[in-house]
């Protein structure tokens, strides 16, 4: 969940017309896995969400890119070097080539070989499994405006007939934008890491239904902001228990965490 993505505090073009705001932007459970199955397994791949799901949990996060050639995978960084055997940057990589890559092996021996999974292979296993997802967009820097709308219409067709669609969100203002123009009708969010000049109406403009923040931005005063704006509130990433109870007394409305094996989804 760590922020790459730059955005400005406003957007550099306003649509004439603007979607209806999504009623409800989140619809899955409470409890919401980070990256598949928080760091028990490598995340981001097929691994991580069959852990997760053994364990229990129904609802997960995960990030999504594109290509060079424009296929929708999953992965955080902008690099392949931490989390693959790879090297440079993961965009500059066809999918044949990415496709060959070791995901596993930097977590541990028991998930050497583990591949990146595409979009299309999570939303399998997601709908599947009757699962709800947290869908980041993590474009690579300076694609962000393609990789939203690709990445917006991929879900569109991955997902038609779901009854409950992915959320999109990202840190990127021109990424949702992308999303939004690409796929108006899915739920979207927009991502805060720390406070910013703006980001009530841009989340308007964006026609968002919910905005995931930091957990330590979130207090009684901000949820109230959020709810006389007609929007959700989430939380990343959150590991301890004090402060887990902090945010379930407040009510909110999505919990990201990595600790799967130490909190009980509902």
């Amino acid at each position: 969940m760590n922020r790459t993505s730059s955005a400005s505090p406003a957007l550099a073009s306003a649509s004439a017309t603007r979607p209806n705001r999504p009623a409800t932007a989140w619809t899955g459970p409470r409890w919401i896995a980070h990256r598949g199955a928080g760091m028990l397994a490598p995340e981001n791949t097929l691994a991580a969400f069959r852990l997760g799901a053994r364990l229990g949990w129904r609802a997960y996060e995960c990030d999504v890119k594109l290509s060079a050639d424009g296929v929708p995978f999953l992965l955080h960084d902008a690099t392949l070097g931490r989390t693959s055997n790879g090297r440079g940057s993961a965009g500059a990589l066809t999918w044949d080539a990415l496709s060959r890559l070791d995901a596993g092996s930097w977590h541990s021996r028991a998930y050497a070989g583990e591949p990146l999974p595409t979009l299309a292979a999570v939303a399998a296993f997601v709908r599947a499994n009757g699962l709800h997802l947290n869908l980041e967009i993590k474009p690579t820097p300076g694609t962000e405006a393609p990789t939203g709308r690709a990445v917006a219409e991929a879900v569109r067709r991955l997902w038609a007939g779901a009854p409950a669609p992915p959320l999109l969100s990202s840190f990127s203002l021109r990424t949702l934008h992308a999303a939004r123009d690409g796929a108006p009708e899915l739920p979207r969010a927009l991502l805060l890491d720390r406070p910013r000049r703006g980001w009530l109406e841009c989340a308007a403009e964006l026609a968002c239904g919910a905005v995931v923040t930091h957990h330590r931005w979130m207090d009684a005063s901000l949820l109230r902001q959020l709810r006389d704006a007609g929007l959700q509130a989430l939380v990343y990433t959150v590991n301890e228990p004090d402060e887990a109870a902090r945010l379930l007394s407040l009510g909110v409305d999505g919990i990201i965490t990595d600790a799967v094996d130490r909190f009980t989804p509902d």
